[in-house]
């Protein structure tokens, strides 16, 4: 086996082991099962059954209005569907459960309100933005400082809720809670605070709280006094890695990344960058963590993190900077890594190496994270338009799917069928 193959076999038997024990079926957090964008396979596939094409009139096993206003992606647990809205001011937090057969919505529950929610100040986030993370028996979902609970998947009621986690979100809470063992790890990288918590998954307590370390008082990427607003942002979701025996929390943060250790929240190393808001999350592979830098030069940084302390650019294999996303999370397919920036121009590179493979333009504008399945790529736009490319070193369009509206919250696929969540309806396309 060449070391290429070896290092991938051995990153794929890390999800596997780091993966909750859930049905092959099931898409329960953002991201998928494997929080990397990729449908898992089935025991006799490469991968699992993903729809090729669609349209309002085609393939659409039901289409369900959803009530009031959210970006979360649908998660998929035991045949519901859970997904999160907000009152378009913010006032009322709810989650909403949707049988994925039918699509009749079997709960609209609020959960929290806010008498004076801080103004979002743009169209291009919300108050409903973190995706609800499930585990057999039990949801959980997170409105940021808002508040952050966990129901009972049969019963649908709340086990507890938590809302001591301040900051104060300026444009609405993005990143979404992922679990690891007993805790359920939340990210709150607002203007006034920055930082990474863990809590107990049973009872909702607060385990470990570890502040970000990067100095924002000092300057900001235009060399001017820091100020309060975006240049202290984030949103991205983390993931959790297996490295040289140990476990790593891997973190985007403003101007920076981080490693953590996820049981205890001991910071292990952090690298500097000079982009901000990050909000696309990273990858693993290769024993190199893919971290999307954000807004500014929008850098795609491919890691070594097996270091300590502060790292220098020595850590970094390699960076591409040529039409990078903002927004959208990239995939990682064996050697190749896809990624998709705000504007369209999607671009495949050699993992290893960062050497541009091909890069060109789709139409539309891009926020959902792209999605692999049946050896293709789902790339959502936010008008209406699914754009599905052949995996591989040559650029190929296979469909071009239209809806009546488009999506800013990423794909899921759960038991062959595809869960797309436009502006207004959640669709069930098998």
């Amino acid at each position: 086996m060449t070391d290429r193959r070896w290092i991938s076999a051995c990153c794929t038997l890390c999800f596997t082991i780091l993966m909750p024990a859930i049905v092959r079926a099931d898409w329960p957090a953002f991201r998928g099962p494997l929080g990397n964008g990729l449908v898992p396979a089935s025991s006799n596939e490469t991968s699992a059954s993903v729809p090729l094409h669609w349209s309002e009139t085609q393939h659409v096993a039901w289409k369900t209005l959803i009530p009031h206003s959210g970006l979360s992606t649908p998660v998929v647990m035991a045949g519901k569907v859970w997904l999160t809205t907000a009152t378009l001011e913010g006032h009322d937090s709810y989650v909403l459960c949707v049988d994925a057969r039918t699509g009749e919505i079997l709960l609209n529950k609020r959960l929290f309100h806010t008498d004076n929610p801080e103004p979002l100040g743009n169209k291009v986030n919300g108050y409903a933005s973190p995706s609800p993370v499930a585990e057999a028996g039990r949801v959980y979902v997170s409105f940021g400082s808002y508040g952050t609970a966990c129901l009972d998947t049969t019963t649908f009621e709340v086990l507890w809720s938590h809302k001591d986690l301040p900051c104060r979100h300026y444009r609405g809470p993005g990143s979404s809670p992922i679990l690891y063992q007993d805790l359920l790890i939340l990210t709150m990288d607002g203007v006034d605070q920055q930082y990474v918590a863990a809590l107990n998954k049973v009872t909702g307590k607060t385990v470990w709280r570890t502040d970000r370390t990067v100095d924002y008082r000092d300057l900001d990427v235009t060399g001017h006094p820091a100020r309060e607003g975006d240049f202290r942002k984030a949103y991205a979701t983390p993931i959790i890695i297996e490295i040289n025996h140990a476990t790593q929390l891997i973190s985007a943060g403003s101007k920076a990344v981080y490693g953590y250790d996820p049981l205890t929240g001991q910071e292990l190393w952090t690298l500097a960058h000079e982009d901000y808001s990050s909000s696309a999350s990273p990858l693993f592979g290769h024993g190199l963590a893919y971290v999307p830098t954000g807004f500014g030069k929008a850098e795609l940084l491919a890691v070594r993190v097996n270091g300590q302390g502060e790292l220098t650019e020595a850590s970094i294999a390699w960076s591409y900077r040529k039409q990078m996303p903002r927004t959208p999370s990239p995939v990682l397919v064996k050697d190749l890594i896809y990624t998709l920036a705000d504007n369209g121009t999607v671009t495949c590179l050699d993992a290893v190496t960062g050497t541009e493979v091909w890069s060109e333009r789709l139409k539309g504008k891009y926020a959902a994270s792209l999605l692999y399945g049946n050896g293709r790529i789902y790339c959502v736009d936010q008008e209406g338009l699914t754009t599905v490319l052949k995996a591989g070193r040559a650029f190929e369009i296979l469909a071009e799917n239209t809806l009546e509206s488009g999506c800013m919250a990423s794909p899921a696929v759960s038991d062959g069928a595809l869960f797309l969540r436009t502006a207004t309806h959640l669709y069930c396309i098998k």
